[in-house]
């Protein structure tokens, strides 16, 4: 996490030295009246422009420890907010050093976590509020952050947590294990099989972890769908088809077998497509990597499809899209066998999810 530390007073560029000492990852930002206090890591800002320097900062950091009065930042950030998926970290500490504050993203920005560290190294008090927290309860935006799950739609998850924090029983389906592991116990819960006895279920509330897609109209309002990234895409196109092209044929067959573009973890391809703009850019589209492996490599994996003449002929391959796949998934099972559009071919590929330990 990459953290800018900004303090406004003597006490509190001493404490930010301090801070920085303990967290690596951070830089330190002083005001200019006490620059001597900054050590050698030093960054001045004139103090009248410390609402411009928290703008300018705020995209560039993961998170912020603040050292200075907590009315002076909710004034100042409460302009930059958008979204708590997005939003940095923010840790207020006063000028004492008596307190570290979780402000802003406890969960998902890691506030909370960050403001344990400061306190730890600072002898400070850490000052945690998020309800669940408090109340020594689970929630699932952080049990989605800790598993790289994807949160379908995070207004669902304060449904989830009030009904957690209101002691109503939550229906579970997750065939990969991990939820029941991480729950430990904590909450009023349910596991299921599917989602179909789940529903059936007398449960208040319901999480789903899983790949497929869930038409919206199916979607109770007390459901929240985590998204496990186990997904690889294998592709194969002509040269010089648009990333427009890939990206209508893909979200179409997606759709068709009922599974989320949101679990994709990887584009897979052969690697002659190093350069292929419309590929390149489809992979920077779902925020994805893109792999790529070469032609004997793709040969050598049993594909169910027949060879291909054309991409012998072409690349030196027998196939690209179902032997990228697998080789992407790290071997796992083909979802979608190879289907092809005039410029585009695809297979999709699940990665097997390694049994956690209890």
């Amino acid at each position: 996490m990459r953290v800018a530390v900004i303090a406004i007073t003597r006490n509190g560029a001493q404490l930010g030295q301090r801070l920085r000492g303990g967290l690596p990852e951070a830089e330190l930002h002083v005001s200019s009246r006490y620059a001597g206090q900054a050590g050698t890591a030093r960054r001045l800002f004139d103090p009248a422009d410390l609402k411009t320097l928290a703008a300018a900062l705020w995209k560039g950091y993961d998170g912020f420890v603040f050292i200075m009065a907590a009315g002076i930042v909710v004034r100042m950030i409460a302009p930059l907010l958008e979204s708590k998926e997005t939003d940095p970290a923010v840790v207020v500490m006063d000028d004492a050093g008596k307190f570290a504050i979780s402000l802003i993203a406890g969960h998902l920005g890691g506030a909370n976590e960050l403001a344990e560290r400061c306190a730890f190294i600072t002898g400070a008090r850490p000052v945690i509020t998020t309800a669940t927290d408090v109340n020594g309860l689970p929630s699932f935006d952080l049990l989605a952050k800790e598993q790289g799950w994807v949160i379908d739609d995070i207004g669902r998850v304060k449904v989830l947590n009030r009904l957690l924090l209101d002691g109503e029983e939550i229906a579970v389906v997750d065939p990969t294990g991990k939820t029941r592991c991480w729950l430990c116990g904590r909450g009023k819960t349910s596991f299921h099989d599917t989602f179909a006895e789940a529903m059936e279920s007398p449960a208040q509330g319901f999480l789903f972890v899983t790949n497929r897609h869930l038409p919206p109209q199916t979607q109770p309002d007390n459901l929240l769908i985590l998204r496990p990234s186990n997904l690889v895409l294998g592709i194969g196109c002509n040269r010089g088809t648009t990333v427009d092209d890939i990206d209508d044929f893909v979200t179409a067959q997606l759709k068709r077998i009922f599974l989320s573009r949101k679990s994709v973890r990887l584009v897979a391809t052969v690697a002659v497509k190093r350069d292929e703009d419309g590929l390149i850019a489809f992979a920077e589209r779902l925020g994805v990597p893109l792999a790529f492996f070469g032609s004997d490599e793709l040969n050598a994996v049993a594909a169910p499809s027949p060879p291909s003449s054309h991409a012998m002929a072409a690349i030196g391959a027998s196939g690209v899209a179902e032997p990228a796949a697998i080789l992407g998934s790290g071997g796992g099972r083909l979802l979608l066998k190879k289907v092809k559009s005039e410029n585009v071919t695809l297979a999709v590929a699940e990665i097997e999810e390694e049994e956690p330990h209890v």
